[in-house]
């Protein structure tokens, strides 16, 4: 069946999501420096001035794609029942959803996820840590610095010179991020257990 063909001059119709999506797809394809407004334009047939009746810059473009990204890589994330297994969780999922996203790496690096949004979609994990009596102050220090560490990981991995078909390169890496996040949970759970 053929699609009927669109009015000339009307261009598609645009909304946050389209733009959102499209920007995704070429962060995949090409990285940070490739998501310009007129390269987004083009990519959605119409001309960049269009896009800002949607979204004020390129800043904000931005935010709104990293905050897509972050609910997307904890969209099948369950948290475990203790705080310390939903910490370690919370890291594998948000590492595993990078390493299958190797050019959004630098920019979920450098462009924080909106507090509110993070909060939302990590509800599961604070409520474990508030389960345990856990401070929320405390709470905030441990999910950030495993986040962060995750972020650093992934981004020296991804950067590296390494093959990614190189198994060796692959196992040196996994059981680096397993090494590292295991002495940060475990560091969590004495600090967090003697300020009880």
């Amino acid at each position: 069946m053929t699609q009927a063909p669109r009015r000339a001059g009307r261009p598609p119709v645009l909304t946050v999501e389209r733009i959102v999506a499209a920007a995704v797809g070429i962060l995949d394809a090409e990285g940070p420096d490739a998501l310009t407004m007129r390269r987004l334009g083009a990519d959605l047939g119409v001309a960049a001035m269009s896009l800002y009746r949607h979204v004020p810059n390129r800043d904000a473009l931005v935010a709104k794609v990293v905050d897509h990204l972050f609910a997307e890589a904890m969209a099948g994330y369950t948290p475990q029942a203790d705080w310390p297994r939903a910490l370690a969780g919370f890291a594998t999922a948000y590492r595993r959803f990078l390493l299958a996203h190797p050019r959004a790496v630098p920019l979920l690096a450098t462009h924080p996820v909106d507090v509110r949004l993070g909060t939302e979609l990590l509800t599961g994990l604070l409520a474990r840590f508030e389960a345990a009596g856990v401070p929320a102050a405390d709470t905030v220090n441990a999910v950030q610095s495993v986040a962060v560490y995750v972020l650093g990981h992934t981004l020296a991995q991804v950067g590296s010179t390494a093959e990614t078909h190189d198994q060796d390169a692959l196992r040196f890496y996994d059981q680096w991020f397993v090494a590292g996040l295991g002495a940060m949970v475990s560091g969590f759970e004495r600090q967090l257990a003697t300020a009880d």
